[in-house]
């Protein structure tokens, strides 16, 4: 069983707007609506989780329920199953993206087995593409978990005053992470729980604890096109591309 997790849980503060930047329209639809409709549809993801705060749990709904009336319009034409019956519910924000993870995964262990896999994403990256989901799929196979990433273009320097470069690091070695994210259920949660109550609150990115519990995480080819969403820049090229696709079709 693969259980996505969304978060949708962030303030959107970085980009200094009231609306969280996972529930501003582009197109007619939220931005969350974009990646959780990949999720609800892939083949190979059986349930869907979302963490979100209660004031937008009722966006969300109605957000599935937009997608649930449009599958009943082109059912018949398409024969698309659109995967409504697979989200299980909401949980609640944490005090940072870990808490908020750590909040989901409690709530899966409900209905899902140690044995089973958690794919984490996040709904500030609306790009989401079946086959990167699918890549994480199979990459997970052997492995504790799996994290697609891209390598990185710039020549990096390491200081370590801030003020001055002490080192060159090795740029052929180094990769930025990206989401989505999978993991053995069970080892993952312990993974987690093993930060509480302090060193949690340090953690940065989804893999980070899988990593200092020495669980094994293979790495796959991310995707230039599964950017996060973080500034308004981040949002207008969000908007273009979605304006491109719909001028296409």
């Amino acid at each position: 069983m693969v259980t996505a997790l969304l978060l949708s849980g962030g303030t959107g503060t970085r980009m200094g707007v009231e609306t969280p930047k996972q529930y501003i329209e582009v197109n007619g639809k939220p931005v969350i609506a974009y990646g959780l409709q990949t999720l609800l549809s892939h083949e190979g993801i059986d349930a869907v989780q979302i963490v979100a705060d209660e004031m937008w749990q009722e966006t969300v709904l109605e957000c599935m329920e937009g997608m649930q009336n449009k599958g009943h319009e082109s059912s018949a034409s398409e024969g698309k199953d659109r995967g409504m019956n697979k989200f299980r519910g909401f949980s609640a924000p944490g005090g940072n993206r870990q808490l908020s993870i750590l909040n989901g995964l409690e709530d899966i262990r409900k209905y899902a087995d140690s044995s089973d896999y958690v794919l984490i994403h996040d709904a500030a990256r609306p790009l989401l593409s079946d086959e990167l989901i699918t890549a994480c799929l199979d990459a997970v196979m052997g492995h504790d978990g799996a994290i697609p990433v891209l390598p990185m273009k710039d020549t990096l320097y390491f200081s370590e005053d801030r003020e001055r470069i002490t080192s060159l690091l090795e740029r052929s070695r180094i990769f930025a992470g990206q989401a989505p994210e999978i993991f053995v259920l069970g080892r993952y949660y312990e993974a987690n729980r093993a930060l509480l109550p302090e060193r949690i609150l340090d953690i940065n990115g989804s893999t980070e604890p899988a990593v200092m519990a020495g669980m094994d995480i293979a790495v796959i080819p991310g995707e230039e096109g599964n950017f996060k969403i973080t500034t308004r820049a981040d949002l207008e090229r969000f908007r273009e591309i979605v304006s491109a696709s719909a001028a296409k079709a």
